[in-house]
């Protein structure tokens, strides 16, 4: 299962996923653990699977949605982008990054039907015909 978090790679991440205390009074329920919750991102990315769809009782992680809400949770503090830079710098250690393959999406804004034309001129547009 190439989607589980290594106990090496888990020693990077755990200082920078971790969970906020919780509460004294009325704590509610306690929360996953950051590693199952990035096991279960991690199935997702991986197997392409929608969040709602995820096999956790299966596979014994949270569900899809704790986890999207988790990812989400991580991405509004700043720490996923610090666990992916951690992630890079291993890889580049490693020598285990292959550019060779690499995509870049270069989608800016939403084009939504009966939207207003902007006003920003296209470098890729033809030049007018002059006569």
């Amino acid at each position: 299962m190439r989607w589980r978090v290594s106990d090496a790679m888990w020693e990077r991440l755990a200082p920078i996923l971790t969970d906020p205390p919780r509460r004294f009074r009325y704590p509610g329920r306690a929360r996953y653990g950051p590693r199952q919750c990035l096991e279960g991102i991690l199935y997702v990315l991986y197997t392409d699977t929608p969040w709602l769809q995820v096999p956790y009782r299966e596979l014994g992680l949270p569900s899809g949605e704790t986890c999207r809400r988790r990812l989400e949770e991580w991405s509004r503090r700043g720490l996923f982008g610090q666990a992916i830079r951690v992630l890079h710098e291993q890889l580049a250690e490693a020598e285990r990054l292959d550019w060779s393959r690499v995509i870049v999406d270069a989608s800016l804004v939403e084009a939504k039907k009966g939207a207003r034309r902007s006003r920003a001129r296209s470098g890729a547009a033809p030049a007018a015909a002059s006569t």
